[in-house]
């Protein structure tokens, strides 16, 4: 995997280039970058710094962006399946429409994000912090939500999630085991 700093990945996009899949720019500060359609397909952006970038209709399939700063960053339409985010920070990012199926999201703070319409079917938000997201029209299907917290989050569709006594629901409360029968 050629390593490259995010000097160069910006010169290099600037000029037209937009394929650097399986690159790894990890700890590159990318502050305020508009990267909009490039491929980072395999690439490591490990604790990289993003925030209030532009990536929508980006192609980051099983990226590694574990510890990243994404905050505030605009994820439209960007492919993310199978990208690893864990302890990510999406706070407040856009991600609507946005592929995340299969994405390992757990312990990411996705606190005031934009999730509309996000597929994030099979994705892993164990403990990830969804309080004051809005989720309208997200696909949830088979996602993993083991101590996810939603406190406050907007439209959100449980059905066929996996839930258990420690998810957090957006009123607060978590769900009752021995209130419902089950043990």
């Amino acid at each position: 995997m050629e390593k490259i700093g995010g000097k160069q990945l910006l010169d290099q996009y600037a000029r037209g280039r937009r394929d650097f899949s399986v690159i790894d720019i990890s700890e590159a500060d990318l502050f305020e970058a508009d990267l909009q359609g490039i491929n980072l397909n395999g690439s490591s952006l490990q604790k990289s710094y993003l925030p209030y970038s532009n990536l929508s209709q980006a192609q980051l399939q099983q990226a590694q962006l574990q510890s990243a700063e994404l905050s505030d960053t605009k994820l439209y339409q960007t492919n993310l399946s199978q990208a690893n985010l864990q302890q990510a920070n999406l706070s407040r990012a856009t991600l609507r429409r946005a592929n995340l199926r299969g994405a390992n999201l757990a312990y990411t703070n996705l606190q005031g994000a934009d999730l509309g319409n996000a597929d994030l079917t099979d994705a892993n938000l164990n403990y990830a912090n969804l309080s004051g997201a809005n989720l309208t029209k997200a696909n949830l299907s088979q996602a993993n939500l083991k101590g996810t917290n939603f406190f406050r989050s907007h439209n959100v569709n449980f059905s066929n999630a996996y839930v258990d006594f420690s998810t957090i629901y957006p009123d607060g409360h978590r769900f009752d085991c021995e209130e419902s029968g089950l043990s």
